[in-house]
């Protein structure tokens, strides 16, 4: 049976802590969709297209994960796909909460999906995007935390004239 999931977020930018639940989960379902949601909540530093594109090179690797940018309910999107469950990462505790508010909601909106939470390898376990771009921002070294497309990517963004 082909069991399609979708891992939704912003990933401004994605960091190895991402690619560690993609290559995990695409050993576990038969197609992975990295959704990337333009979330009006949020001020992205890279665009929707930026953000999708980024991805999009740094998953080569993995035959049956492709990636799409959305701007509608998630469980309105993963109907759309055909997706039967959402990815989700929990990094801490302090991630609970929220991540268990949001499975709740979508069961109620769409009680068909399942919620799958995966935690990162504990390497990566720190990391999240917010402080990936506050690194870059004052010029740190992000190389152990993103892919180099992902870095040469930030270092453009925050060249200082």
């Amino acid at each position: 049976m082909q069991q399609i999931a979708i891992y939704p977020g912003t990933f401004d930018p994605i960091t190895n802590g991402h690619l560690d639940l993609i290559s995990r989960a695409s050993k576990l379902y038969s197609k992975v969709i990295v959704a990337i949601a333009v979330n009006r909540g949020k001020t992205p530093l890279f665009s929707l297209e930026e953000r999708v594109e980024l991805v999009s090179s740094v998953i080569t690797e993995y035959a049956n994960v492709s990636v799409i940018g959305f701007d509608n309910l998630l469980v309105d999107c993963a109907k759309q796909q055909g997706a039967s469950v959402i990815l989700r990462g929990l990094r801490a505790v302090s991630d609970f909460e929220y991540e268990f508010q949001l499975a709740g909601m979508n069961r109620r909106l769409a009680p068909e999906l399942e919620t799958m939470f995966l935690t990162p390898a504990e390497q990566y376990e720190f990391i999240s995007s917010t402080m990936i771009r506050e690194i870059a921002q004052l010029q740190g070294d992000v190389s152990c935390f993103v892919p180099s497309a992902v870095q040469q990517s930030l270092i453009k963004k925050f060249i200082r004239n």
